[in-house]
């Protein structure tokens, strides 16, 4: 039994929930999101409360059920609160800052690096060593942050590069005479 799955997803006032077939779809004060369970879950809404259950008992079933409950729970919590990450820059002469619909990152090459902004995610710089990423769907941010983080990962041995706020990055000794 999936300890996840057995807990139902509470849905909280000013949001809609709405099931058709797989899909379920959620409209709240922030906007509205979708998602697809596999068709080994079934979900039904009782009462205010989405609950699921397994269809076909296997394996994957059981690795699907914990998951779509996961899934319905994180689109609840994007159209209620929203998600953020933040991102940290390290490094002399590092920075960021937004212009338009870009974000201009100095990371110590030789040319400036420009991220175009896509439309479903909000960036701002705060200061100039740190992003804040925000949106509605994690998965959407998630992908933002690990791609602005790809630019100038952090180095072992100096510590330089953009990391996300709580990273540990193992640090290397260097070269010994």
């Amino acid at each position: 039994m999936s300890r996840i799955g057995k807990k139902p997803v509470l849905i909280p006032e000013g949001v809609e929930a709405l099931i058709s077939g797989q899909k379920v779809r959620m409209k709240g004060p922030r906007g509205e999101l979708s998602v697809l369970i596999s068709p080994e879950v079934s979900v039904c809404l009782e009462g205010g409360c989405i609950f699921f259950n397994i269809r076909i008992p296997s394996q994957r079933a059981r690795s699907m059920w914990g998951l779509a409950r996961t899934l319905v729970f994180n689109i609840v919590c994007g159209v209620t609160k929203g998600f953020s990450k933040i991102l940290d820059i390290q490094g002399v002469g590092y920075r960021a800052q937004v212009q338009g619909h870009n974000l201009q990152l100095n990371m110590g090459y030789s040319h400036e690096v420009l991220y175009v902004i896509p439309k479903d995610v909000q960036i701002v710089c705060t200061k100039p060593t740190e992003i804040i990423i925000s949106g509605i769907d994690v998965q959407r941010v998630g992908q933002v942050a690990a791609e602005i983080r790809s630019i100038r990962p952090p180095e072992p041995y100096k510590g330089k590069g953009i990391r996300c706020r709580g990273e540990h990055v193992f640090r290397k000794e260097g070269k010994k005479k």
